[in-house]
């Protein structure tokens, strides 16, 4: 048994588009494939007009008056809202809260550590909620926090901005900043800094020239009394003349 009506929990807006004979008007504005104003016909010609260009009579405004259809393949037309819907998901994300907290006795070095991160938040699109609380007799010195939480604000300036004045509640000081757009907002500090920035090039090293491979000596071959052969006679009967 068919549903006469497509369900709720469905969360494609495909599915609740009219196509061909699910259209109940019964006057209708054609658009055609290549965007030309076709104008008002009847139901009937608007279909003929549909089967003998090959595509679907896709309904794509149904609050109008009378409805605008369009002549498209209802799986493209698909396709295309779909990818449509994704990019939209893509740029809406959820924001985020991170929280910094400091105290009217911070450290200079800490607080620097502290407008690091918030810096670090800001530049990934998130928001900074600022906490300074009080303990004990800090309450009767209230200004030296808004110090801090001042030169908080002005250290991160480039960052980001206060949604709203500080403002005591209880026992502690509250605040929330926003990120700045990217095109108004400098680069992230790391990104600047970069890990080969600081690292100076190694020097190029030349390799030594190798030593070229000697001649093997030539062996000279002895006699049996292992002295080198003299050339000449073998008997020379001048060798113990005495030349005076």
């Amino acid at each position: 048994m068919s549903r006469p009506f497509a369900p709720r929990t469905s969360s494609s807006s495909a599915s609740f588009v009219r196509v061909n004979g699910k259209i109940r008007a019964r006057e209708v504005r054609i658009i055609g494939v290549d965007g030309t104003q076709f104008g008002v016909m009847s139901l009937g010609d608007a279909l003929t007009l549909a089967r003998s260009n090959g595509v679907d009579l896709v309904e794509v405004a149904p609050n109008a008056a009378p409805p605008v259809c369009r002549l498209v393949d209802f799986g493209k037309y698909r396709y295309e809202q779909a990818k449509r819907e994704k990019e939209s998901r893509k740029h809406q994300h959820a924001t985020k809260v991170k929280e910094v907290q400091l105290s009217p006795k911070i450290d200079p070095h800490d607080l620097g550590v502290k407008v690091g991160h918030a810096i670090d938040f800001l530049c990934e699109d998130m928001k900074v909620k600022v906490t300074l609380k009080f303990r004990g007799r800090e309450m009767q010195h209230t200004e030296i926090g808004f110090q801090v939480i001042e030169q908080f604000l002005t250290q991160i300036a480039a960052y980001g901005h206060p949604d709203f004045q500080p403002k005591l509640n209880g026992r502690a000081i509250n605040l929330m900043i926003s990120p700045l757009p990217r095109n108004k907002r400098p680069r992230q500090p790391q990104q600047l800094e970069g890990p080969a920035s600081s690292v100076p090039a190694p020097a190029p090293v030349h390799p030594e020239p190798r030593p070229q491979p000697q001649p093997a000596p030539v062996q000279v071959e002895r006699g049996e009394s292992d002295e080198p052969k003299q050339p000449g006679f073998v008997n020379n009967p001048f060798a113990e003349l005495e030349v005076k």
